[in-house]
């Protein structure tokens, strides 16, 4: 399966790359436009994403207005799979959990740092991890 992602911070992106390598064929973007431009071209290539680990807090286009982009896309173009959207931020306040569940549509919502054991559970939840 393949999976995006999004972090703009490097030490971010090498971490949650080392975790992802072992399961996933990885994509990876510092950005929210360049997340939305990857899930486009990958559905356009007949090979989306299953998995998106998207960022809220990144520079431009932050991660809830990036996926609330592709949701509009995989309604719009009949998607029968949406990719399991994990956002991961610093923000641990109860309103920015609500709007990545109500308002675009999040699969899981993971406080940093990032640790493996707490990103395979997330995993194991969606489906996309065995035991």
């Amino acid at each position: 399966m393949r999976a995006l992602i999004a972090e703009d911070e490097f030490v971010g992106r090498k971490l949650l790359s080392t975790f992802l390598a072992p399961l996933f064929q990885i994509d990876i973007v510092v950005n929210g436009e360049e997340a939305i431009e990857a899930y486009r071209l990958a559905y356009e290539e007949g090979n989306p994403y299953g998995l998106i680990l998207m960022d809220i807090m990144m520079p431009g286009v932050d991660g809830l207005t990036a996926l609330a982009e592709i949701r509009k896309f995989e309604k719009s173009s009949g998607t029968r799979n949406p990719a399991k959207v994990v956002m991961t931020t610093a923000l641990n306040d109860a309103r920015t959990v609500i709007k990545s569940f109500h308002d675009v549509e999040a699969s899981a919502y993971i406080v940093k740092p990032v640790e493996r054991d707490k990103l395979y559970a997330e995993l194991e939840k969606l489906g996309l991890l065995q035991k």
